[in-house]
């Protein structure tokens, strides 16, 4: 594999970055614009009605963000100039045909000019909808793949999936990709258009039986986790991207394709600053649930190994992905990960979690400091079911008693922690995969791609993504952490 400038490669290239407002297509933009002002154009795809109403969303969900600070000082104060002259706002949306873009005229012009696609769009939660996440996770992938094919100029297209799509497997899990119809357990029958048939009837089914929006809305989301279990992938957005990955690779036409599949994204490691971080994360949801002393217990083996990635690497190794494989016609994937290289452990967090909060207590509405204490580690499943008998269902049932003597009385407390338990074990369901994994993410491609990037004396300062340079211990302390507390508590 041989490199040449990235910088190079991006200069006067056109651009396309679908799923616009999320968390790595912010850095992805403000990276490319930062390093890089003569690219020609950036296209940004998001969801929106029409084209004022996107540019009114990337105004507010994209630039304002605090991420875009260093470009602003950068051009002191003319940001607006580079960005009126290098960005079109693109209202779209990937789950149509032609990604939802509806000016036949910025059509033409995309097909003509764009030599590089960036799917960056997906639903990431766990279990979403299963009518939604078919519709932007799978179908949204042959879309994105359908447009690709229209450029005339086409150098690249990068997916951005996610490494789970390799399921609950122990072990060393390879940079593979997914055949269509193949399962983790090994189930047969698994097809597509199957699946969406499936949606359909049952969506049809419910409308003709006058089923409530939230009635409905369960459905889908039980559906999705059923239909993903079956075929062994722990949740809907694992599966769903699966099959995403699937189209691609069944239906490229010996297009050159990347697929990059990142483990947990966290915060930005040094660019355009450290810390800088959005929405509640896998890790971030713990960090502020301690934080907050609303979490007495942790779940999971203190020596499992977490794979955590920081965001601003996860955007250079795309970077560098799409360069080295530009007019390659056959699918590469990338790995992104920790697991291999730099192990973490959650020891380490829980460590970290504690001696930064101990410093560092939250303070409350009430203007009280928080006081944490070290967590409970539960080990195991079975430890945990024992924990919450004993501290939640116990005194549930004594309350279901007394509700009951009382007449009622207690009735509105009592559905109130039925809700709270009943929340608590969905979650901790949908998150046990993740909590006592025992496979670590194999990134050979991910390195040959580093190691071709240094023999070839690329700008490895500014395209940066190896995770042997990050300490985890000074990261989460002086770095994560703190850019939870600043950017994602409320």
């Amino acid at each position: 594999m041989e490199l040449g400038s990235i910088l190079e490669f991006l200069e006067n290239r056109s651009i396309i970055v679908t799923g616009g407002t999320g968390f790595l297509a912010k850095i992805f933009i403000e990276k490319v614009l930062r390093v890089q002002p003569n690219v020609k154009k950036l296209y940004v795809l998001l969801r929106a009605s029409d084209t004022k109403s996107a540019m009114l969303r990337f105004n507010t969900e994209v630039v304002a963000k605090d991420l875009f600070r260093v470009l602003k000082e950068k051009h002191q104060g003319n940001l607006n100039a580079l960005i009126s002259e290098k960005v079109t706002v693109v209202p779209g949306d990937i789950s149509c045909e032609n990604l939802g873009v509806k000016d036949s005229g910025l059509l033409e012009e995309m097909w003509k000019q764009v030599d590089v696609v960036i799917n960056l769009a997906a639903t990431t939660k766990f279990d979403e909808r299963y009518d939604v996440s078919l519709r932007i996770n799978t179908a949204g992938a042959k879309h994105v793949l359908d447009f690709s094919k229209k450029c005339a100029k086409l150098k690249v297209l990068v997916h951005v999936s996610t490494a789970y799509v390799s399921g609950e497997k122990e072990g060393l899990i390879l940079e593979t990709p997914h055949k269509m119809g193949e399962t983790l357990n090994g189930t047969s029958g698994l097809d597509i258009e199957a699946e969406k048939k499936l949606v359909e009837s049952t969506l049809k089914q419910m409308h003709a039986e006058n089923c409530s929006e939230d009635t409905i809305k369960s459905a889908m989301k039980d559906l999705g986790i059923q239909r993903a279990q079956k075929y062994g992938w722990p949740n809907t957005y694992v599966f769903t991207k699966a099959m995403g990955e699937m189209l691609l690779g069944h239906l490229n036409e010996n297009m050159p394709i990347v697929i990059i599949r990142p483990t947990i994204v966290t915060s930005t490691y040094k660019e355009p600053f450290s810390g800088w971080a959005e929405g509640v994360r896998t890790i971030d949801s713990l960090a502020v649930a301690y934080g907050k002393g609303s979490l007495a217990c942790f779940l999971g083996n203190p020596k499992s190994v977490i794979d955590a990635i920081p965001a601003d690497m996860v955007v250079n190794a795309m970077i560098v992905a799409m360069a080295a494989n530009a007019n390659q016609p056959n699918e590469s994937i990338y790995h992104i990960g920790s697991s291999v290289s730099n192990p973490l452990e959650y020891a380490c967090i829980q460590d970290c979690g504690y001696r930064y909060f101990t410093k560092n207590p939250w303070i409350s509405k009430d203007g009280k400091p928080i006081i944490v204490g070290k967590m409970k580690v539960l080990n195991s499943m079975d430890s945990f079911r024992r924990y919450m008998e004993i501290h939640y269902l116990l005194p549930l049932k004594g309350l279901q008693i007394v509700n009951t003597a009382c007449c009622q009385y207690f009735r509105g407390l009592y559905l109130d922690l039925c809700r709270k338990i009943k929340f608590v074990m969905r979650l901790v369901e949908l998150y046990r995969p993740y909590l006592f994994f025992k496979g670590y993410y194999d990134d050979m491609n991910t390195e040959k791609l580093r190691r071709a990037a240094k023999e070839s004396g690329v700008e490895t300062d500014i395209f940066y993504f190896d995770p042997k340079s990050i300490n985890w211990e000074d990261y989460f302390m002086n770095t994560h952490i703190p850019g939870a507390v600043k950017y994602v508590f409320k």
